[in-house]
């Protein structure tokens, strides 16, 4: 009987043809990996982000915080661009009488000009957008909160900003002693006491570690006996809660309480503390708040952040360089750093550092160049990193010192009897003294020997009105003055030099009067090369 033919042909092959198919394709992948190797496609290395023995780390972290801050600022623009089109083209889809044609080319002049205008009174506005905001948070709080740096106090109060507040009315204003674990524990006492015979001061330690809103972490199981970072604990925040919640009780009503201060005091590192999870944009770098931020701590009492004040440029230069975050730009590193360094007692700052002693600040930096390893091409030390890497130091959260409160106890002008009464009325003192007094104890601060001593300046001024702005003539454009003042002068002595010079080459004979100032003159400058040459130890060029 004849087989039925099969539908199918069958894949079978000879095995020479099915070893020639596979060395074709071992061929094909050799070729695409040869490519593939001269085009150099790599994995991309993943960043390892700045190391802990890099120097003036803190200034880079700061840098690198700003860029991310204008690319995130420059993406919600361009997302509100895209918005804005959406919707007209929209609108013209909508309304088809519309001629497209005549509208594109106003829309581009528009544009233009609004994005000129942008560029041209962005950094002008920018303070006064800082004081509009700062008043809309006065305005808006029942209770206002102003945060205090432990290691200054009196450097970090504001008298515009206070009067402003016991002019508004019906407010009350409290104190926050922030940063209180890098002080002594007998300078954080005497502080309080000081502080609180005018206003209620709340001891306080933000804690910097804590979970983002929005990211979700895996719960892992840990034993009991583990201990939390440092950094996670927070001092004096359950005195803060019982402090409002009674002041919202005798209110009867739901209250606001708004958070301000000068840059780097830890507005939103508290608001953060108080919520327990990072709902406000936190930094190294100042001034990252710029807007008023609603954050609510429960049903009854709301709390609002908000932007730094705007120092005055009258101010003294220490004043500048510790609570302006403009100062490292607007003045010179090396004029901020020195200003920092004048007020500071120098037996402890050498100590510190682990330099030997200094009669400059341009000495202390090139020794701390040296010592920190930071030289530039040649060999010569960087003594301006070094002054930049001592400014980060000193405005950031990890350096201990302190400064002493005045001898005698003068409330300032703006204050009298009836209002520090009514300052404090409403509040339960007798437990905010419990609670500050628990949290000193828990507290663990630094040792009087470890921490470095500095002068303080006093009260620091601030801008709160718009109008004054624009009147206040910074210093350092009249330091410039000064400079280019002084530089004619050298000139001008160099220029006699020369002419000196000249003529004794010639063999020229020039009055008594010019020759006998021309060589006193060279003759100092010579005396003075000589002595520095004498004071130079050659012997730390090869250390």
């Amino acid at each position: 009987m004849k087989r039925p033919k099969l539908k199918k042909a069958s894949k079978r092959m000879t095995c020479h043809k099915r070893y020639k198919i596979q060395k074709k394709v071992r061929e094909h992948h050799r070729k695409l990996r040869k490519e593939a190797k001269k085009r150099g496609h790599k994995k991309p290395r993943k960043d390892p982000g700045v190391p802990n023995s890099a120097p003036f780390k803190e200034a880079l972290l700061r840098e690198a915080e700003l860029r991310k801050q204008r690319l995130e600022e420059l993406q919600q623009q361009q997302k509100l661009d895209r918005q804005k089109e959406l919707e007209k083209k929209r609108k013209l889809e909508t309304n088809p009488d519309v001629k497209p044609s005549n509208v594109e080319p106003l829309e581009k002049e528009l544009g233009l000009c609004k994005t000129e205008n942008k560029a041209k009174s962005g950094k002008q506005n920018s303070k006064k957008l800082y004081c509009q905001e700062l008043k809309k948070v006065i305005e808006a709080s029942d209770v206002v909160l102003e945060v205090l740096d432990a290691r200054d106090p009196l450097g970090c109060r504001c008298p515009q900003v206070e009067e402003a507040i016991v002019q508004s009315g019906q407010k009350k204003l409290v104190l926050i002693l922030n940063k209180s674990d890098l002080v002594p524990k007998e300078n954080l006492e005497s502080w309080l006491n000081y502080l609180k015979k005018e206003l209620p001061t709340v001891v306080f330690r933000a804690s910097t570690k804590l979970k983002d809103k929005g990211k979700i972490t895996k719960r892992v199981k840990a034993k009991k006996t583990a201990a939390p970072f440092r950094s996670e604990v927070c001092f004096g925040k359950e005195g803060l809660w019982k402090l409002l919640g009674d002041f919202q009780e005798t209110c009867g009503k739901p209250i606001q309480v708004g958070v301000i201060g000068f840059p780097n005091v830890g507005k939103s590192s508290l608001i953060n503390s108080l919520k327990q999870e990072q709902m406000c944009n936190v930094g190294v770098s100042m001034g990252l708040t710029r807007s008023m931020q609603v954050v609510p701590l429960d049903k009854q009492i709301t709390i609002i952040d908000s932007p730094s004040f705007i120092v005055s440029p009258l101010n003294s230069s220490s004043a500048l360089a510790l609570r302006s975050p403009a100062s490292i730009i607007v003045v010179k590193p090396m004029e901020a750093a020195s200003a920092i360094l004048s007020q500071a007692d120098a037996r402890q700052v050498v100590l510190k550092y682990t330099i030997p002693g200094y009669r400059n600040s341009l000495e202390f930096f090139t020794m701390l160049a040296q010592r920190r390893g930071m030289h530039q091409k040649g060999g010569i030390p960087n003594v301006e990193g070094a002054a930049k890497l001592l400014w980060s130091e000193w405005t950031g959260a990890s350096l201990a010192y302190y400064c002493h409160p005045p001898t005698s106890w003068t409330p300032p002008p703006y204050f009298n009897e009836s209002i520090m009464v009514h300052m404090k009325s409403g509040f339960n003192l007798e437990e905010l003294e419990k609670n500050n007094a628990q949290s000193i104890k828990a507290i663990k601060g630094p040792h009087l020997a470890n921490s470095i001593l500095f002068q303080s300046s006093g009260l620091t001024n601030g801008v709160i009105e718009e109008k004054d702005i624009h009147e206040e003539l910074p210093k350092w454009k009249e330091e410039k003055k000064d400079d280019k003042d002084h530089d004619q002068e050298i000139v001008e002595v160099d220029e006699k030099n020369s002419d000196m010079f000249a003529a004794e080459e010639t063999g020229e004979v020039l009055p008594e009067e010019s020759t006998a100032g021309g060589q006193s003159t060279r003759h100092f400058i010579l005396d003075k090369m000589i002595e520095e040459d004498d004071a130079y130890d050659f012997s730390t060029d090869y250390v």
